[in-house]
């Protein structure tokens, strides 16, 4: 029997701004391992990829993995166009893809992923470059934007079926619906450790090392779809993650790793110590990142240490508003006295404030500038940096409905209106109010 050769794509993004602060299509590239331990064919190509052979050499170990996607000018979408801002397509030249295409056997299925919902016309440019080279092979999209708007992805981006759920667990069925090729799963999706490695290898050069030790959060924020995307808690053992480091380590000279998890310091004692013992224990030189926040609460003098000696760099902690009335709190996760602990801890384990950002969400409904200020404030005085997140309005989430009432634009006509660089909840916003808070984070870090 044919065996079906499968491609996976990481679409471009379209965007007032976009950088690579650790950014990796995790969820396709474990896709991509679990076919290739089934004996598939597997081809991959990254339409963010800073390291393409005909991009101008860069240095992937620099800013600890981090930096620029390739930029070009686009004409924004049109209900974009009245915005004072340069609209650009981020990743590679559209002719290096259709080339790349070009250059594979034609595959028997491709698979799209996607990730901010908002970012879907440059799902739908990839889609339409695939059709133009491939226009007879099945195109499957899934990811955030297709499970988060998923009547809107099967209206606009032109893909032959949106995947909604856990595409791991529905991986082989999904080839053998479109293929007709059936193998025995060699994993348990109900259990992360037996599943291979994700195919980090399949990138032309592997800057950073993306972790995903657990799934899902125990915690339900009003602004996060954790648990509407992941509701049911999973965690791995700490010794398969820790050997997953150590293979990436000394295999492919990884070192950077970067904690995907939403929830990497809960039940610390079970799961996140452990791994921190063992990384110290072996001797692992290697560095980590936690882009996505790790829980305040869970942070005392001996996490924030284990954490400073096992080769923590960059932390952002989820902190999302030092107002800490009751009435003001979005995140129902952290009090004041514990956000002062923590932070303690973490200047007495030999974190400077470069390392430590807590992460400040702006744009909120009903938030005032006033409001925003005195939280940039209190983070200043407790020695760590403040963070703005802009926030993202975010279907399936408790502050949906709110979002939706006080924004200027029609959140519900089209998800483009949820970008955060509009600011969509603010009826009043300007960047010279942004500006005035940037400089006011500048001036505490050096004051």
């Amino acid at each position: 029997m044919h065996v079906p050769h499968i491609l996976l794509i990481n679409p471009w993004i379209h965007d007032f701004a976009a950088y690579d602060f650790w950014a990796a299509p995790l969820g396709l590239l474990s896709l991509a391992g679990i076919l290739r331990q089934h004996g598939l064919g597997v081809s991959y190509i990254d339409c963010l990829d800073r390291f393409h052979p005909r991009a101008p050499e860069t240095d992937p170990r620099k800013r600890h993995g981090r930096g620029p996607y390739r930029k070009t000018p686009i004409s924004p979408p049109e209900p974009l166009r009245e915005i004072p801002r340069r609209f650009s397509r981020y990743g590679i030249d559209p002719e290096w893809f259709r080339k790349d295409l070009g250059a594979l056997d034609e595959p028997d299925l491709i698979l799209v992923t996607s990730l901010m919902t908002y970012w879907y016309p440059g799902v739908q440019e990839t889609i339409r470059t695939i059709r133009a080279v491939f226009p007879e092979v099945p195109v499957l999209l899934g990811g955030i934007y297709a499970r988060l708007c998923t009547d809107h992805a099967v209206r606009t981006a032109g893909a032959d079926r949106v995947v909604t759920g856990d595409g791991t667990a529905r991986i082989l069925d999904l080839v053998a619906e479109h293929t007709g090729y059936r193998v025995e799963p060699q994993f348990n999706p109900g259990d992360p450790d037996t599943f291979p490695s994700p195919a980090l290898d399949l990138q032309h050069r592997i800057p950073f090392v993306p972790l995903l030790t657990s799934r899902g959060c125990p915690f339900r924020c009003d602004y996060c779809a954790s648990g509407f995307l992941d509701p049911d808690r999973m965690r791995r053992s700490p010794e398969q993650v820790v050997s997953e480091i150590r293979y990436w380590h000394e295999e492919h000279g990884a070192e950077d790793f970067v904690f995907y998890d939403d929830a990497l310091l809960v039940q610390a004692e079970e799961h996140a110590i452990p791994m921190f013992e063992a990384v110290i224990r072996e001797g692992l030189r290697v560095q980590f990142h936690t882009p996505n926040a790790v829980h305040v609460r869970a942070i005392a003098e001996r996490t924030a240490d284990l954490m400073r000696t096992a080769g923590f760099h960059t932390l952002r902690l989820g902190l999302e508003t030092a107002a800490f009335e009751p009435e003001n709190r979005k995140d129902r996760k952290v009090t004041e006295a514990e956000f002062i602990r923590a932070t303690a801890a973490l200047r007495k384990a030999g974190f400077s404030p470069n390392q430590v950002g807590a992460y400040l969400l702006a744009g909120l409904p009903d938030q005032t500038v006033t409001a925003l200020e005195a939280s940039i404030d209190t983070v200043l005085a407790s020695g760590v940096t403040p963070v703005l997140a802009h926030y993202t309005p975010i279907p399936h989430t408790p502050l949906w409905e709110k979002a939706v009432a006080v924004s200027r634009f029609d959140l519900t006509a089209d998800p483009i209106f949820t970008n955060n660089a509009l600011f969509p909840c603010w009826p009043r916003f300007s960047w010279d109010v942004m500006s005035r808070l940037k400089e006011r984070i500048a001036k505490g870090k050096t004051g």
